[in-house]
């Protein structure tokens, strides 16, 4: 077995840090178009530019995909159509960082049913006493978390789950990144009930030049970059690794929102976001230990692998 360059992890828990940054900034200037175009507006914009800047790159060659390829590839753009719309509805009304924890309820879960391992029970309880004190400071705080908007990054943690799902389905399905762009091109025609009207807003509007200048923007930091990243890391480290540091995310969603937004974060909050960062690192490495576990003494596992934004096939 060839040795890996000791660059080569170096450069890949670089990228996967660039990856954790960029989601959440790009998530912050989105936050600053929701005035003008809506959650959903931006969602569509965003979701649209992504696809195009990929669709450049990628170029999918689909006249061979069969019947399994194409159904795999829609409901995987389903699942990227709920998740960042329904994530953006719920950021337009609840600060980033405890968005981003709550939403990490839904990966979590999945891995803790999926695992079926006793210390998976720790990590949820870990991660439910970190919401517990979200909801503590909601009704203690100066400034409580908006119900609705909590919903909304609920039901986004309930597609998060579904990607997962299809990501690993379709990372068995499709090879390379095709499944992803035609994902987001669905995706998009979802969306453009929103979109259609959002792109007559932006024609119309006064500043349209700078607000498409920050939707391109945003889809490049929530989509383009992170992809690209993810991907090119999971080269160069182990899952185990690539999945800690991806727990990240709540931390530098809550640098993000304070940097770019102003977003204030009381000690509760922090605390919270500290607990779901240690429950999603936690699981990460219990899911490691299981699929490192000798034949026999675990259950079996399941298909596919989340890399946290691009699906790729089983090891």
């Amino acid at each position: 077995m060839t040795s890996i360059p000791a660059s080569r992890p170096a450069v890949g828990v670089v990228l996967v840090i660039g990856s954790c940054l960029s989601l959440p900034f790009g998530a912050a200037i989105a936050a600053q178009l929701f005035p003008a175009l809506g959650a959903w507006g931006v969602t569509s914009l965003r979701i649209g530019i992504a696809a195009l800047i990929l669709l450049v790159f990628v170029r999918p060659r689909v006249r061979r995909w069969n019947r399994k390829q194409w159904v795999s590839a829609a409901l995987f753009g389903v699942s990227l159509a709920g998740m960042n719309g329904f994530f953006y509805a719920g950021i337009e009304r609840v600060p980033l960082g405890p968005a981003v924890a709550i939403e990490f309820l839904g990966p979590l879960l999945l891995s803790a049913v999926l695992t079926r391992r006793l210390m998976d029970g720790v990590w949820v309880a870990l991660a439910l006493a970190g919401m517990g004190l979200l909801g503590l400071d909601g009704m203690l705080g100066a400034e409580p978390l908006d119900l609705l908007g909590v919903i909304f990054i609920l039901i986004a943690a309930g597609f998060w789950v579904f990607y997962i799902r299809m990501s690993a389905t379709v990372g068995e399905a499709i090879p390379g990144s095709g499944g992803l762009v035609v994902g987001l091109l669905v995706a998009s025609v979802l969306l453009l009930p929103v979109g259609i009207p959002t792109v007559v807003a932006l024609s119309t509007s006064g500043d349209a030049m700078a607000l498409l200048l920050l939707a391109v923007l945003t889809a490049v930091l929530s989509s383009v970059i992170p992809y690209s990243f993810e991907l090119a890391a999971l080269r160069r480290l182990p899952q185990r690794v690539f999945g800690v540091l991806l727990s990240l995310e709540p931390a530098f969603a809550t640098l993000a929102g304070w940097l770019v937004l102003g977003q204030t974060a009381t000690p509760l909050k922090l605390a919270a976001i500290a607990l779901v960062v240690a429950a999603s690192a936690g699981t990460a490495l219990s899911v490691r230990r299981a699929k490192s576990a000798p034949p026999g003494e675990e259950g079996p596992e399941e298909p596919g692998v989340f890399t946290g934004a691009i699906p790729i096939a089983p090891n």
